[in-house]
């Protein structure tokens, strides 16, 4: 799938997991997201409570990847 085909959406992080797994709150519903790696490799940190942005595939609105912290 492309990533242009990837649907984007604003949350608040609700929950942490271990191993770099959240639950994001959206308009759509909650989604089970993880990290991207531009988000690891440039140490990022996503905590409780954080406004992201999420993407999530057309197919599965329950699975998505955060992309952006907002500040």
């Amino acid at each position: 799938m492309a990533s242009d085909d990837l649907i984007d959406l604003e949350g608040t992080v609700e929950e942490v997991f271990p191993g770099g797994k959240f639950l994001v709150r959206t308009k759509v519903g909650d989604v089970h997201a993880h990290l991207a790696g531009r988000l690891r490799r440039y140490r990022i940190r996503v905590v409780l409570g954080d406004k992201v942005t999420v993407q999530v595939s057309p197919y599965d609105l329950t699975k998505g990847r955060i992309v952006f912290r907002h500040k």
